[in-house]
């Protein structure tokens, strides 16, 4: 059962990776992103990032993600965490872990979850900067890495 969490606390990104092992002999791999928050972008101090979500349909999205990554790999389990609230330079933001017999499925399962995050689930980033607060724009790349796997 995969581990789906939105929430303000930090997470430690060593236990979560232990906890989706343990007591596990049937895991071969277990590929692994974190996010990190920037002190800089656009060429700006970044002070820190607020971070917020739509209650309810955020966790449907990335709950949807999951399922759509499991129906595509042989995958064994998943961890994502996904934090709002405000964040200061060097908090981890997003925690993507996820188990395969194989680490080439873990690989691609990983990044998959990723790309589809970025642009999929409905998070919305402030930045405070030296300058005021901004909201952050999505990404051409970001959509451009999405739609790679269009089709897979």
């Amino acid at each position: 059962m995969p581990t789906i969490r939105i929430q303000t606390e930090a997470f430690d990104s060593g236990a979560e990776m232990a906890a989706i092992s343990r007591n596990r002999t049937d895991i071969g791999a277990v590929a692994s992103f974190v996010g990190l928050a920037r002190d800089m972008n656009h060429g700006d101090d970044v002070r820190a990032m607020v971070l917020e979500h739509y209650p309810g349909m955020t966790e449907k999205v990335l709950a949807g993600l999951v399922d759509e990554a499991r129906s595509r790999w042989a995958l064994l389990d998943v961890t994502l965490i996904h934090r709002v609230g405000r964040l200061l330079p060097g908090d981890a933001i997003v925690l993507v872990a996820v188990a395969s017999t194989h680490r080439g499925e873990a690989f691609s399962a990983c990044e998959f979850i990723m790309d589809y995050l970025k642009t999929q689930a409905p998070f919305w980033k402030k930045e405070e900067t030296e300058h005021g607060a901004r909201w952050v724009e999505a990404r051409a790349s970001d959509d451009t890495a999405a739609a790679r796997w269009t089709g897979s």
